[in-house]
């Protein structure tokens, strides 16, 4: 038996830099807001219109976090056992300070919902039922304000209590919960494919069992028209106010440090123009596409909703809803026909011509499958002359590819095991020497990347492992030194999750990426 000897190459891609105000760099989102600020620092802080919507409690519970996030908000001491020295944290140092926005918890418009509502609605025997009663009692409570009042809001905050995450998401258990029948229980119609409560219609005219039971997904849907929305649960706000018998927090939250930061970024995000930071690495002129594939449900033919998020340098995406049909070839492969996958891309071209001027010199299009020969050749087609389409498959992988630093340490944040000149391991998440520390519970797994297409000659593989990297640090929902996954692939469940929603197809076609997350 004779064994075939390989060299493989082993790289490092060096750590992105993102771009703050002033064209400063840092490498780390925190250091480089606290430091400098956002990368378009206006010269005198802006003030934002929050709303807020929730019980009396949770409504509260956002007034005393608001207050809070004005000055500093601290790390606190390691508890027993940690390392004094926690570089991953950091003392968040205030709203206006690190993001140079600001409002007044006072002046909030808030909305509440008696807790006795929402339980009532949760307790609805059908569950896509009671998803469409709590997610009514919201977006109602929401349209009478915007009927009523002329005052903009920005950003609707909703505070979730505990019972909406424990009962309204799929699958939810609700054993042992006494239930009680719901509005159209009588009015039930037989449908092989929903046979309880199937086929009824609301009076809106849409058929909420065609929806999936979940609350998250509803609202960001039904909210796609109105403004960007950023949920939180009262237990996040107030892990103290909720004790077990104990006397102990009834769930774990992360440092009210951390939370500070995220909540901040969030809400700058989805309130400003531009994004808190951008990348600096990435080359001009280039665009970046993930495609997001969902199967609609319950839909008799088995049809799919189809979407594409363009994500540009400036960090910023943007959601182009296409055309739903057929694309489900397997388990787990979607392919688009040749007119959807025309008709999506030139949704895109045109997009970013109006912002830039002029078509992208580079188009990359990730995905987790490989592109067929009919869809890419009208991918192709569709992008004019002097625009290379390069498709790039990112796939993570499990346990199967481990590589080690000095035989025992993880591997440092963007080592690359470089297999041929179109196929490679990244490690995107590892050891960060600027952290002194990794952040995972086991040891990293690489992403698998393949560059699969090209209306051109493909590009060098390490500048596609570059701008990976570069991709998973723009997560405007968190304050993260970095994800283990680009945005383009790591929203992409979430995106299709919400475009799937029945209330999702009332909206544009193109949106802004904020409202999705």
């Amino acid at each position: 038996m004779k064994f075939l000897e390989r060299s493989l190459e082993v790289d490092h891609i060096h750590e992105p830099e993102l771009e703050f105000a002033f064209g400063q760099k840092s490498a780390h989102p925190k250091d480089g807001l606290h430091l400098y600020g956002p990368h378009l620092k206006g010269k005198k802080a802006k003030e934002i219109s929050v709303g807020v919507i929730g019980t009396s409690e949770g409504i509260g519970h956002f007034r005393t976090w608001s207050r809070e996030l004005q000055s500093v908000v601290r790390v606190p001491p390691p508890g027993k056992g940690e390392k004094a020295n926690r570089l991953h944290l950091a003392n968040f140092p205030g709203l206006e300070e690190t993001f140079g926005i600001f409002y007044d918890p006072d002046e909030i418009s808030a909305l509440s919902i008696p807790l006795a509502d929402i339980d009532r609605a949760t307790r609805v025997t059908n569950q896509h039922e009671a998803v469409d009663k709590v997610a009514k009692l919201f977006i109602e409570r929401v349209s009478k304000h915007l009927r009523n009042e002329e005052r903009a809001v920005d950003i609707w905050v909703l505070v979730l209590p505990e019972i909406v995450y424990e009962r309204c998401r799929p699958n939810s258990k609700r054993t042992g919960l006494p239930t009680e029948k719901g509005d159209f229980a009588k009015k039930q119609k037989k449908r092989e494919s929903l046979p309880l409560f199937a086929g009824v219609i609301d009076q809106s005219g849409e058929t909420i069992f065609d929806d999936v039971p979940d609350f998250h997904r509803r609202i960001k849907a039904d909210f796609l028209n109105i403004a960007p929305t950023q949920l939180i649960r009262e237990t996040t706000l107030a892990p103290g106010a909720f004790l077990n018998t104990a006397g102990y927090p009834t769930r774990k939250t992360q440092d009210r440090a951390t939370v500070a930061w995220n909540l901040g970024t969030g809400l700058y995000y989805k309130t400003q123009p531009r994004p808190p930071w951008r990348l600096s690495t990435i080359r001009p002129g280039v665009c970046y596409l993930g495609m997001v594939y969902k199967s609609l449900p319950n839909d008799p033919n088995g049809h799919a909703c189809c979407a594409a998020q363009m994500f540009l340098n400036e960090g910023d995406g943007v959601v182009f809803r296409g055309a739903n049909g057929p694309w489900k070839t397997g388990d787990y492969d979607y392919h688009l026909k040749a007119p959807a996958a025309k008709d999506l891309l030139r949704l895109v071209l045109d997009s970013y011509v109006d912002t830039h001027g002029q078509a992208p010199k580079e188009l990359f299009i990730h995905g987790q499958t490989y592109f067929n020969d009919e869809e890419w050749n009208a991918f192709a087609d569709a992008a004019p002359e002097g625009t290379n389409v390069v498709g790039v498959r990112i796939r993570p992988t499990g346990g199967e590819t481990k590589l080690f630093r000095d035989g025992d340490y993880p591997v440092l944040r963007g080592t690359a095991l470089i297999l041929d000149a179109q196929t490679a391991y990244i490690w995107t998440t590892g050891y960060v020497p600027q952290l002194d520390t990794y952040i995972g519970p086991e040891t990293p797994n690489p992403l698998h990347v393949t560059i699969t297409r090209s209306k051109d000659p493909k590009p060098d593989i390490r500048a596609v492992l570059s701008d990976i990297m570069g991709l998973t640090k723009i997560n405007y929902n968190s304050c993260n030194f970095n994800d283990g996954l680009p945005v383009t692939v790591r929203f992409a469940r979430m995106v299709g999750d919400v475009l799937t929603m029945g209330s999702a197809g009332k909206g544009e076609k193109k949106q802004p990426f904020k409202f999705y997350i």
